[in-house]
């Protein structure tokens, strides 16, 4: 008779505004949005990324993004979010725990994320080991997302072990 596999779920959240820099690029799921504005940010400003690693360190009881990469730290000063990720993946690997997925609700009037879905879900999968899937959300106009003053998303990740 096998084990019971333990099953361990985290959310993660981030958010950040539009930079007020016009040439700070905007990085969503490890990918350059061209001709847009850039998140305000200590780090690339990868919101996309932050939730995945926050709802991964959760999960895993490993506490959250700020305990990890301080954004005091002037070691993580636009630091790639994606290379965060992967450091993540490998402290909850290292805990004993496979990822099973990552699912992420970004929110956004702009830009749109159809065009990019495909690269966003394969550099964040590669980055995790397990796959990642993004959607896309609109505010429909509501409070300051929909006023496009920022971005933000929502991630869930499952951890299985045994």
């Amino acid at each position: 008779m096998s084990a019971i596999p333990q099953v361990r779920v985290g959310q993660g959240f981030d958010i950040h505004r539009f930079s007020d820099d016009q040439l700070r690029p905007l990085v969503l799921g490890g990918c350059v949005f061209e001709g847009q504005v850039g998140l305000h940010g200590h780090s690339d400003a990868d919101a996309v990324a932050h939730a995945c690693a926050d709802a991964l360190l959760g999960a895993a009881g490993l506490g959250d993004i700020g305990q990890h990469f301080p954004d005091t730290d002037p070691k993580w000063a636009g630091a790639d979010s994606i290379e965060m990720l992967r450091h993540v993946s490998g402290l909850v690997a290292a805990q004993g725990w496979t990822i099973g997925n990552v699912d992420c609700s970004v929110i956004c009037e702009t830009p749109r994320l159809a065009p990019m879905r495909d690269a966003m879900q394969q550099r964040l999968s590669d980055a995790v080991g397990a796959s990642v899937s993004v959607k896309g959300r609109r505010a429909e106009g509501l409070g300051a997302l929909g006023r496009r003053e920022g971005i933000a998303c929502f991630a869930v990740a499952v951890l299985l072990k045994g």
